[in-house]
């Protein structure tokens, strides 16, 4: 039974991350279908985040009052910050380019994220990199081997695969291939995954210093919605009716997005760097390709061809052996904080028999 709950305790952020890429698969099929069908990114943006704050808020002010730390400038700084870099900046070069490309293409480009955030947390000290270990070693050639299997997903074709669903539209308006410009939209992607790689290492910083975790969330989707807002009216003053809320799948968009890539995303995501690190909730990323391949074939009617199935294998090898290296990482670094709990009692052993043989030695000389 015991090793039954060590696996579940163990296996409990495996799961999150994994559970998260779904989440993000769906959310980018649907904002996809939304955009086919006229829905504008900047109110997009806007509108997901406003959903988020409305349902999460509420539960942040019961469940974190005793462990909130007090507002100070510099943490109010960094949650401006982090609301700028991903609801606004990474939003909205998202979904401009996903409007360029196809759900899986944009899903393939996103899998530049892990490499990224690595590189970032390599620099800011937030991730152990030790060249001559085996995991560090591991770690490097996955991240590498996951970008190159993102380049061929996005730069090789290939035969197309034919599935029998692919030929059923759903009723969904597709995007007719003059619409498609897919280096111009692998470049909005690419450009967005930057600001996504820093909004994560700057929310790993965030965290040591404010760890509510749900409050922080909140305080994001608020300070994006209101940047969103401002950005919004000033690129499309004049142009109101990208305001109305339409009841079909851009209001289907608004919320799922809001509550669960937002809301649950950014939460999720806190409460597993605490323990992982950044890289590690970026490390899974892949997943989301593979998902969005799948789903998008059935949903979107997109034909799958031979680059995409092969990039997709390549990513799963880097992929794992990412997870490796972290597992191992995560091995070490318990076996050394282990021999450093048995030398401080060493120490402190030998301290007392130290003190206990001078208090003696005083007790024979009186």
């Amino acid at each position: 039974m015991s090793w039954l709950l060590k696996f579940v305790k163990e296996g409990k952020p495996y799961l999150a991350v994994t559970l998260l890429q779904f989440g993000y698969a769906g959310s980018a099929i649907i904002a996809k279908s939304a955009l086919n069908h006229g829905m504008s990114h900047f109110t997009f943006a806007v509108y997901r985040n406003v959903f988020a704050t409305i349902v999460f808020a509420p539960f942040a002010l019961l469940f974190e009052r005793k462990i909130r730390t007090k507002m100070t400038i510099s943490i109010f700084l960094k949650i401006m910050l982090l609301g700028l870099v991903e609801p606004v900046i990474d939003q909205n070069l998202y979904y401009t380019g996903l409007r360029y490309t196809t759900a899986t293409s944009a899903a393939a480009m996103c899998n530049l994220l892990p490499a990224l955030t690595f590189l970032l947390a390599w620099i800011l000290r937030l991730e152990r990199v030790n060249i001559k270990r085996l995991s560090s070693q591991a770690k490097i050639i996955g991240t590498t081997v996951t970008f190159g299997g993102a380049m061929i997903m996005t730069l090789i074709g290939g035969p197309t695969i034919g599935l029998p669903w692919t030929r059923h539209h759903l009723n969904i308006i597709p995007t007719s291939p003059s619409d498609l410009q897919p280096i111009k939209g692998a470049l909005f992607i690419a450009a967005g995954c930057i600001c996504w790689a820093c909004f994560y290492n700057l929310q790993a910083i965030t965290l040591k210093t404010y760890p509510a975790t749900l409050s922080l969330t909140c305080l994001i989707c608020s300070s994006g919605a209101l940047q969103g807002t401002l950005l919004t009216l000033v690129v499309e003053r004049g142009n109101t009716s990208i305001w109305a809320i339409q009841w079909d799948t851009t209001f289907l968009s608004y919320v799922y997005s809001g509550m669960v890539t937002s809301g649950v995303g950014y939460y999720v995501s806190g409460l597993i760097m605490k323990e992982k690190g950044p890289v590690f909730v970026t490390a899974f990323n892949p997943l989301n390709m593979v998902i969005v391949a799948i789903l998008g074939s059935f949903i979107l009617s997109e034909e799958l061809n031979l680059g995409r199935v092969l990039g997709g294998a390549i990513i799963v090898i880097g992929l794992y052996l990412v997870i490796w290296g972290k597992s191992k990482d995560q091995q070490s670094s318990k076996s050394f904080s282990s021999e450093e709990v048995v030398q401080s009692e060493f120490v402190d052993q030998k301290e007392i028999s130290k003190s206990s043989n001078q208090a003696k030695v005083g007790d024979e000389a009186v």
